[in-house]
This record gives structure tokens, C-alpha cells and sequence, in this order.
């Protein structure tokens, strides 16, 4: 019972960088007009959402809301274009990054003297929020305005480092930064990086990096081999498919696998959004004793057969695997999907992931490259692409460590 008490204690130690500066008398945002970049997934322990806290807060001068992908109150499903308008609860004008602009323009900033960014995020590079953060840095820094953020937590930990560098032509919104897949930086510690390292030019390259003045914020109790729920701190999903940590944790082990349309079923549209392999065709027991005599570290399978709710195998049942990682520091978690193709390859020939007639566009942009795919679609072998897909790891793990905050 004791030691039930003290690990809870030790849970509850986080502070997110909301409670920071709340608890420092908001004093870098005194006398200054606020902007809030932010989503459901900025709030306090006790789930009170940044917004109110700015805006009860007599020190903050809360004047105007901007909303990323899903938008601020989170009513914007994946993909959906958010439009400007005037939040109900506050009054307050709310700007779109995920409309007609993807960049704040000089009108939509005019009147802020700073941006604050407070939005929880998962620690992949193709999770779009990382991608609207840069923009609006880049956008602050043509004007002169501040930008905070308040850290949070990286639910894969500040450890794991998987994926290739980003590389011409392939940048995109899913891919803005020459970082890999899995970087192991929180979003704090990722800003600065962005900042000073010279990432945050325009996605073609064309127009030169552009600097903003950057405060972070700093969480309090948050050291780098945490998981989410070692940080005592409630979930709130900062998108509709992440609608708790594991599957946050799951997104970069089956998202790309995911991109390959009318392949495989992934859980989106049933109770396990990026925790599942599956399909009509798929023998559940074959594939499953097929992933277990790979012998993958930290990572084990299990059959399962369900019904999704949505989406295009919606009412059929299909079958598969659901993953989940034993030894998470162990685990090698983004080519998980890549050796549930091999699999499928090897126990289905004519129904290979990387066929010909598959549209790859955006697996290509969330690879980061098309080299992956190239490489991956002569024999469908996961050791094809092992070398490609960890190469920048350990130089990136190096060159970020002087932003670590933690």
C-alpha cells in the first residue's frame, strides 16, 4: 500500500508549463496584448482549459484565439477545413491555420504583442500541430512578435529517436522539418531547435530561415524517461484518433502503414485507432504466428476480430492483430508497420502493401522520402530499408541534445 502511495505521488509530479507560469504570475505576459494558439488539449491538471485560465487571469490581456488542425474546442473532424469565427464562450475572434491559410498573414497577428502556443503534442514529425507551431514562429518573426510556449510532455518519452531525415522535394505539412519521424524532443525543446538550428524556412527551400523571439516555458518534474502515464497528468486527445496516450503511442508504429489506402484497417473507426492490423482477407492466426517468428524486441501480438463503426470496412468483420509494446525502450516502434507488411507480403503475394496501382503520395511525404518505399517495394523486407530508416538517429539524438530542457 505504501509503495501504491508513493509511485501516485510520484505520478502527480508533473507540471505542465500552463501551471508554470500561472504560478510565476503569468509575469513574461504582463502589459502585453495575448494571442492563444492552442486546442482541448491545453489545460491544467484540474482540466481547466487555458483559455479560461488566460482569461479570469487579471495580469492577461487574452485578445484573440487561433485554431490548428480540429481546430481550438476540438469540433473539427481530421482533415476538415476550420474557419475563422468568433468563439462562443468568450467572444473572442478565432483565426484559422488549417483553412485558407495554414500561415498566420499580417492581419490575422495585427493588434498581439505575443503568441502563446499551449497544445499537447504526440512527438511525431507528421502531427500537424508541430507543423502550424513553425509557421506561426515563422510569422511572428517577419513581424517581430513573441512567441511562448508552454511545454508539455512527449508521450513517447525524450528518448526515442526513429525515422530518416526529411528530404527534397518530399517537405510537406506532415513533413515541415528536416527532423525524424520519432525525435524525441518535447515541443518546447523542438521549437528552440527549429529556432536557432535554421529549420523553419519555407517547405521548397526558397525563402530563407526566419528567427522569432522565443520564450519556453519549462514543465516542472518531467525527466526524459517518461512515458505519459508516469506524469499524473489527465489525457485530453488533442485529436479525435488519439483519444488516449497508447494510442498516441501506437500513431507512429501503424499511421504510415495507414496512408496506403484500401490496404489494411488500423483501428480508425473502431475502439483501437492505430492499435490494430486488419482486413477481411487476412488469416488472424497466420499472421500472428508469422509476427511472433520474427521475434521483435518489446513488441508482442495478439489476435483479434471486430466490427468497425466507420469507415470503409464499416459492418464487416475483419481480422488481424493488435500490438502492443512489452519493452517500449526496447521496441523499435515505427518499423512495426513495416514488418506487418513483410508478413502480409509473405503470406499473400498478390496482395502486397506497395502494389503498383496503390496511391503512395502521402506515404511518401509522412516517409519523408520516397527512397523508403522504393526500397521497401523490391522484396517488401524490412531489412531492405533498416540502414535508410535509422540512419540519422544517433546525429540527431546528438545535435538535439543542446536543446534538451530536461
Amino acid at each position: 500500500m505504501l509503495f501504491a502511495l508513493l509511485s501516485l505521488q510520484a505520478a502527480a509530479s508533473v507540471k505542465p508549463g500552463v501551471e508554470v507560469l500561472r504560478d510565476r504570475g503569468f509575469d513574461i505576459l504582463k502589459g502585453k496584448r495575448v494571442g492563444l494558439l492552442t486546442n482541448p488539449s491545453g489545460v491544467d491538471r484540474g482540466l481547466v482549459s487555458t483559455i479560461e485560465i488566460f482569461q479570469k487571469a487579471p495580469e492577461v490581456n487574452l485578445v484573440a484565439l487561433y485554431g490548428p488542425e480540429h481546430g481550438v474546442r476540438g469540433d473539427v473532424y481530421a482533415g476538415g477545413k476550420v474557419a475563422d469565427s468568433i468563439d462562443e464562450k468568450t467572444g473572442l475572434p478565432v483565426f484559422s491555420l488549417y483553412g485558407a491559410t495554414r500561415k498566420p498573414t499580417p492581419e490575422m497577428l495585427k493588434g498581439i504583442d505575443v503568441m502563446v502556443y499551449d497544445i499537447q503534442d504526440v512527438g511525431t514529425r507528421s502531427y500537424t500541430f508541430i507543423s502550424t507551431l513553425g509557421l506561426t514562429m515563422r510569422a511572428c518573426g517577419e513581424l517581430g512578435i513573441e512567441v511562448v510556449v508552454l511545454d508539455r510532455p512527449n508521450p513517447q518519452g525524450g528518448l526515442k529517436v526513429e525515422g530518416c531525415l526529411v528530404e527534397q522535394p518530399w517537405f510537406s505539412f506532415v513533413s515541415q522539418y528536416e527532423i525524424p519521424y520519432l525525435y524525441g524532443l518535447t515541443v518546447g525543446e523542438l521549437a528552440q531547435m527549429i529556432n536557432e538550428e535554421g529549420m523553419n524556412r519555407d517547405q521548397k527551400g526558397d525563402q530563407p530561415h526566419i528567427k522569432c523571439k522565443l520564450t519556453v516555458v519549462p514543465m516542472e518534474g518531467w525527466t526524459r524517461d517518461m512515458l505519459y502515464a508516469d506524469t499524473g497528468l489527465p489525457w485530453i486527445l488533442p485529436s479525435p484518433n488519439i483519444p488516449t496516450p497508447d494510442a498516441a503511442k501506437n500513431y507512429p508504429a501503424s499511421g504510415l502503414c495507414g496512408e496506403l489506402y484500401g490496404f489494411i484497417q488500423v483501428g480508425i473507426g473502431y475502439t483501437l485507432p492505430f492499435g490494430v492490423f486488419a482486413a477481411e482477407w487476412i488469416d488472424a492466426e497466420k499472421l500472428k504466428a508469422r509476427l511472433d517468428s520474427y521475434d521483435l524486441p518489446g513488441t508482442a501480438f495478439r489476435v483479434i476480430h471486430y466490427k468497425p463503426m466507420s469507415g470503409s470496412c464499416a459492418g464487416k468483420i475483419i481480422h488481424g492483430v493488435q500490438f502492443f509494446f512489452t519493452d517500449y525502450e526496447a521496441a523499435c516502434v515505427t518499423l512495426t508497420q513495416f514488418y506487418v507488411m513483410q508478413a502480409l507480403a509473405e503470406l499473400y503475394p498478390d496482395n502486397k502493401a506497395l502494389q503498383p496501382s496503390r496511391k503512395v503520395g502521402l506515404f511518401d511525404k509522412c516517409c519523408g522520402s520516397d527512397r523508403v518505399r522504393t526500397l521497401f517495394a523490391k522484396r517488401h523486407k524490412v531489412a531492405d530499408i533498416t540502414l535508410l530508416w535509422m540512419s540519422a538517429a544517433d546525429s540527431f539524438r546528438k545535435a538535439s541534445e543542446k536543446y534538451w530542457l530536461y
